[in-house]
């Protein structure tokens, strides 16, 4: 008996791999090209061509695209949940893949970008010859990484993490006080004025005391760029809440004394525990512990 031979539709369905549908996936979780793209780390003409790509192969159409999003047909939204429990499926072999290779490689470590820049790096730069052959790769981001998705290997956070299934380590505390140039304490302090953060203060300690030190008093400049307040700070443009490690020893600062300060925050590491088996993971994540413990009277 012969066996009949496989439809041409079959062939294409069995050659998909996850790298088609993994744009498929982000497109549907961020509603848009360009949150796909920012998450994909490629431009957004990279994920519409492997979108469509990716529906020319099935035969299906899985977005409808409108001006400002791109929303799911029926169909995508039938085969969005098979996708994101393949995700899943890849995202544990990496992980598992990650925790069985050798001691040398890439790192990938999430942090606050100003954390980053102004404590991480140079302490880092300082010691790396005790790592040779671990590539340190530093993302300065607000968002907190996806662990499950390996958006990183290890996250710095600001707080302490509540996802399940993360094994978190906590590093040391971080301190905030109000800082300006000098010329501002001679000034009434009803003259003063503020630099805030843009984001509402919701549950964070040091904007939350910024808010009750301004009252009712003008906030000149906000932003979400530690950096870009502590050089408003630093041109005499308002007065900031910043972290002691960048503000403290600022030629061109002065502490604002006062009570209720300093604000702290901890600092958290946090990895996924089968990335946690991986030798360079375990050796990076005890070397940025090491750091926080060993420079803690900077931070607080």
């Amino acid at each position: 008996m012969h066996e009949s031979p496989a439809h041409p539709h079959d062939a294409a369905l069995a050659s998909l791999t996850w790298d088609d549908i993994r744009y498929f996936v982000a497109v549907a979780r961020e509603g848009s090209l360009s949150g796909a793209a920012r998450q994909l780390r490629v431009e957004h003409s990279t994920v519409a061509r492997r979108v469509g790509a990716l529906e020319s192969h099935i035969g299906v159409r899985l977005f409808d695209r409108l001006p400002r999003s791109w929303a799911l047909t029926s169909e995508g939204e039938a085969l969005l949940a098979p996708a994101e429990r393949l995700e899943q499926e890849v995202m544990a072999f990496a992980r598992a893949a990650a925790a069985s290779t050798a001691a040398q490689g890439t790192v990938r470590v999430s942090a606050p970008p100003a954390f980053a820049s102004h404590f991480i790096v140079p302490l880092w730069a300082a010691q790396a010859g005790r790592w040779p052959g671990i590539e340190l790769d530093i993302v300065g981001e607000l968002r907190s990484a996806n662990l499950q998705r390996r958006d990183a290997d290890i996250a710095l956070r600001f707080m302490r993490p509540t996802e399940p299934g993360l094994a978190a380590r906590k590093l040391g505390e971080l301190s905030f006080r109000l800082y300006a140039a000098p010329a501002w304490l001679s000034r009434p302090e009803a003259d003063w004025r503020f630099l805030g953060y843009s984001d509402p203060p919701g549950n964070v300690p040091h904007q939350r005391l910024l808010a009750d030190i301004a009252g009712e008093r003008p906030f000149v400049l906000r932003s979400n760029d530690l950096t870009a307040l502590h050089n408003a700070c630093r041109g005499g443009l308002g007065l900031a809440m910043l972290p002691d490690f960048m503000a403290r020893g600022d030629a061109l600062l002065v502490e604002v004394p006062g009570e209720g300060r300093p604000a702290m925050r901890e600092i958290w590491s946090v990895v996924h525990p089968d990335v946690r088996r991986s030798p360079r993971v375990r050796a990076v994540a005890d070397a940025l512990a090491e750091m926080v413990g060993a420079h803690a009277g900077r931070l607080a």
